[in-house]
């Protein structure tokens, strides 16, 4: 693939961006670093990494993001769930928006999202920042270079960092918005730095559109056994639940670790790229995602560094506890080069409880799948969304509420329907905290949890005797080989089995709680399966 300057944008005056004084389409990794630096947008780590800062924002804003309101979108999408905007405001902000980048130098990727050729979405990402265009250039997959020719966009981002929306003229909550208009097949993204924002747009399109092809959307990561990609597994979880790391298993290939669809054909990822956790990343417990932070092309953001050395400090949360790396999936040995695989044998739904109440890993029944599934609890990391400074409880749903435009029986159904007709084993993984609530216990060793995830998917944990769990109705093995068995049962790593007791029945009462507005959409199965 070649880069190029086009002057003025022949390409972009037929989507209503004009005025511009240049944009740079399609650069390459080594030009698009090459301008960030030369923009002073960021530096070069060791290895050739980019480290860049993303200023006031660093994590996702989901109180700002809107859909627009109109008569194709008005019976489809949950608004419950989504801020609606009015069409007048949209055009308000998207005229103002394009007049503000008038004069103004550009950078251009034509991109796709999508493995899968009779599912993939072709994006146009028009940003301010030359870093921003490496970002989602590693994110999303990259088109052969005879293919840009003739590329014509579905689907366009456009993303201006430095313009400020006004809440009274745009129509909005802040100066900060995200705005999807399904009408015109165009994101606006404003005044936030935070790279996540345009792969989670692109998510959230996908989310919306692939329904309707029968084609599960899914917040996941996914993973085959070596040399068989029918033996494929995938891993539901929100930021921090440990997608990234445990997809990245040695001893199996990498599909993808964030987000991918489930069609008639089998599973295939969305995405081109990883966008991981940096946060204590360990060379030893993930040596691989570890290397990528020094390598060529990385973006590092907001890490701290030594600024003689940079030597990136992995323990430092100073500027955020949501430090991150994005890199190409071929910066991990172990990743498909195809991006695909075969109908999931497992479905792993990950959890970070925060209470300390859940076993490490749980055999589902496909009803109670269902039923974790709507429900998604988990903790949210901290600094994955602004305001965010510790775990926080909460349930989002399918695992991914924030870039769910629809409602989340529309996902329950179609998951629901996949796992009956290819007959996929289900399991609860919580990789949050044990012998205690966040503040007293500690984090769940992630040792014993690849252990049992391994288990679980050579089927050797289908031969350990299982108990049922009184409060949660699920079944958890009592022994597991390398496992401390006092891991597998929560209320003994408790220094008091009472203050457990109770911490538990609060749990079941959330979970009781939260599935109350699922009950009307559900089946009778998975209404037994309720908890509480």
């Amino acid at each position: 693939m070649t880069q190029g300057r086009v002057n003025p944008l022949q390409k972009l005056e037929s989507q209503g961006i004009s005025g511009v004084a240049v944009a740079h389409y399609n650069y390459v990794e080594a030009a698009l670093v090459e301008a960030a630096v030369v923009r002073g947008e960021g530096r070069l780590g060791r290895g050739g990494a980019f480290l860049c800062e993303t200023g006031q924002f660093t994590g996702r804003s989901p109180k700002d993001k809107f859909v627009v309101r109109t008569p194709a979108t008005e019976g489809t999408i949950w608004w419950e769930n989504n801020a609606a905007m009015t069409p007048d405001a949209y055009a308000r902000l998207k005229a103002d928006m394009l007049a503000h980048v008038q004069g103004s130098e550009l950078f251009v990727q034509d991109l796709y999202a999508g493995a899968d050729p009779l599912h993939r979405l072709d994006v146009r990402v028009v940003t301010e920042l030359a870093w921003h265009g490496l970002f989602i250039r590693h994110l999303l997959r990259r088109p052969e270079r005879e293919e840009l020719d003739s590329f014509v966009p579905d689907w366009t981002i456009i993303n201006c960092p430095s313009f400020k929306a006004d809440p009274a003229r745009h129509g909005c909550r802040t100066e900060t918005v995200i705005a999807l208009n399904f009408d015109e097949k165009t994101v606006l993204i404003a005044n936030t730095a935070y790279a996540g924002e345009n792969k989670k747009a692109v998510f959230t399109v996908l989310n919306y559109l692939l329904p309707d092809k029968g084609v599960m959307a899914m917040h996941c990561s996914a993973n085959h056994a070596l040399g068989n990609p029918v033996d494929a597994a995938v891993f539901f979880g929100l930021s921090g639940t440990g997608k990234t790391t445990l997809s990245a298993s040695p001893d199996r290939t990498l599909i993808g670790d964030d987000e991918h669809g489930w069609s008639d054909r089998g599973i295939f990822n969305f995405e081109g790229g990883c966008y991981a956790k940096t946060i204590d990343l360990s060379p030893t417990a993930e040596p691989e995602i570890y290397a990528t932070t020094h390598r060529f092309g990385t973006v590092v953001e907001n890490m701290v560094y030594d600024p003689d050395t940079l030597e990136l400090d992995f323990a430092n949360r100073s500027l955020t506890e949501n430090t991150r790396c994005a890199y190409p999936l071929e910066a991990i040995s172990n990743a498909s080069a195809t991006g695909l695989g075969g109908h999931p044998r497992h479905v792993v739904m990950l959890t970070c409880d925060a209470f300390g109440v859940l076993p490490p890993i749980a055999r589902l029944s496909p009803a109670q799948a269902m039923y974790h599934f709507l429900s998604g609890f988990t903790s949210k990391a901290a600094g994955t969304e602004r305001g965010v400074t510790e775990p926080q409880p909460t349930f989002s749903t399918c695992f991914g509420a924030p870039f769910m435009p629809r409602r989340p029986e529309v996902y329950g159904k179609l998951l629901q329907a996949k796992i009956a007709k290819h007959g996929a084993s289900c399991w609860l993984v919580n990789t949050g905290w044990t012998g205690g609530a966040y503040g007293t216990g500690k984090r769940m060793p992630i040792k014993a949890t690849r252990a049992l995830l391994a288990a679980a998917l050579d089927g050797s944990l289908n031969t350990a005797t299982f108990r049922r769990d009184p409060m949660f109705g699920f079944e958890v093995p009592v022994e597991v080989p390398g496992v401390d068995p006092a891991l597998l049962d929560p209320r003994r790593t408790w220094t008091d089995p009472a203050a457990y007791d109770a911490q538990a029945n609060r749990l079941v009462e959330m979970f009781s709680k939260n599935f109350a507005q699922y009950v009307p959409f559900i089946d009778a199965d998975v209404k037994a399966a309720a908890i509480g």
